[in-house]
């Protein structure tokens, strides 16, 4: 069951940032509008999952790169504790592959921080009334690799240590592969993230959000 709003039907939110300034801006943003109520700030993923224990809002803003727990994390604990919670993430970083591992966790709407504060509010309200919100670039990153090829979690564990300098022989020997393997496994990254060599694969991994922790 949805949570309902509070007195008079207010819509209580939680704010979840570490960065004192964005807290601020989002909480002045909120109390002025006569239908919202602040009800509790965050600054890490395991404090969401518990203030949104303690104070059952309607709606939670939620970033996603995070200290102890990140949004991500959150965004999975909330949901499975409280399947129909709200949650909009309100992040800098766009990226097919982000965006969906985030909407496949239970996120409800995608918004940037480029965002104005009007359009904030008005998703806060949407997200109640059962509309999901994307921000404009966030859908044109999901439009633009509708259908590609996902890395999978094995190319994946290749191509972090190939973000940390690592050469196929180490990668070997760190994931208990052969070299021929790495080998075959890199020339399956290049493939599908389209990649002219390596650091241009982390380049367009790291962009797209496959190499988030």
């Amino acid at each position: 069951m949805n949570i309902p709003p509070g007195q008079a039907g207010t819509i209580r939110v939680l704010i979840t940032d570490d960065h004192p300034v964005m807290r601020h801006g989002l909480r002045a943003a909120v109390s002025v509008e006569p239908d919202m109520e602040m009800v509790g700030e965050a600054t890490n993923g395991w404090e969401a999952v518990e203030k949104f224990r303690q104070l059952q809002p309607n709606v939670v803003l939620m970033d996603l790169q995070m200290p102890s727990m990140d949004g991500l994390d959150a965004i999975r604990d909330i949901r499975a504790e409280f399947p129909h919670a709200n949650i909009i993430v309100l992040t800098s970083y766009p990226g097919d592959a982000r965006i969906m591992r985030a909407l496949l966790l239970g996120a409800t709407s995608y918004l940037l921080k480029t965002s104005s504060l009007d359009e904030i509010v008005q998703a806060i309200r949407a997200s109640v009334a059962g509309r999901h919100v994307m921000d404009p670039e966030a859908a044109h990153q999901l439009a633009t690799h509708a259908g590609a090829e996902a890395l999978t979690p094995r190319e994946i564990s290749v191509l972090r240590l190939v973000a940390k300098g690592y050469g196929n022989k180490a990668i070997g020997r760190a994931l208990s592969i052969s070299e021929e393997t790495v080998k075959s496994r890199m020339r399956s990254i290049l493939g599908k993230l389209d990649a002219q060599d390596r650091t241009h694969a982390v380049m367009i991994a790291l962009q797209r959000g496959f190499l988030d922790p």
